[in-house]
């Protein structure tokens, strides 16, 4: 139980500096949400959105999951985007995985992990998809090339939600991007995966599919 309490207490001296620092920062922060951004990421305690991209409470929306997936049948990220892109109307989207990513490496071992391996199934079909690029790494190489690649099927499944197309139908500005963070260092990398409109998707979808143009691993840097 003092573990537990440590929270509560370390809750009480949070918001205590925050009043000292801005005597009207919770009275700001309750009035009105409106952030930017979506931030849709890996479940990972070490990747923290507003710590890392050094924002405070109110300007990131955020969900978050295993291995930062878009499933089409997952009605709790779709109601999260969903809500994010017509009501906040939040203008970027950003599917922001890591390397190294538990989830990522799971969906490449043999052995069985129960329940969890239906999840990991989505990233296990871009594996196979990318198997001859894939089977030509090794180790953490070979981990961290998935997370890059997972990172681009999901930006490609978020462009493909009704809520993102239906936006750009109706010319609201939004933007889709794919980011990875390095734990060892702290920064994030913008692998370059930006779609602006169906345009965009649809190009980079095809590419995707026909394993063109990918080659953009950050995984040594």
């Amino acid at each position: 139980m003092e573990r537990i309490k440590r929270l509560l207490d370390n809750n009480q001296k949070w918001a205590a500096a925050q009043v000292e620092d801005e005597p009207d920062f919770f009275a700001k922060l309750a009035a009105l949400q409106s952030p930017e951004y979506l931030w849709i990421g890996c479940s990972d305690s070490r990747v923290p959105a507003n710590q890392i991209t050094g924002v405070p409470p109110g300007e990131v929306f955020v969900h978050r999951n295993i291995s930062n997936i878009v499933a089409h049948g997952d009605l709790n990220c779709l109601s999260v985007l969903q809500f994010a892109v017509d009501v906040l109307k939040v203008e970027h989207v950003i599917i922001c995985g890591h390397y190294g990513c538990g989830g990522v490496r799971a969906a490449l071992e043999t052995i069985g992990h129960g329940l969890i391996d239906n999840w990991l199934q989505l990233i296990r079909e871009t594996a196979y998809l990318y198997s001859d690029e894939l089977d030509n790494l090794e180790g953490e190489d070979r981990v961290d090339r998935l997370c890059e690649l997972n990172v681009a099927r999901q930006v490609i499944n978020t462009a493909d939600t009704t809520v993102v197309t239906d936006a750009w139908a109706r010319g609201q500005k939004l933007i889709v991007h794919g980011w990875i963070y390095r734990l060892q260092n702290g920064i994030i990398h913008d692998l370059g995966f930006v779609q602006e409109g169906p345009d965009d998707a649809q190009d980079f979808r095809d590419r995707f599919l026909k394993k063109k143009e990918l080659k953009t691993r950050t995984a040594a840097e």
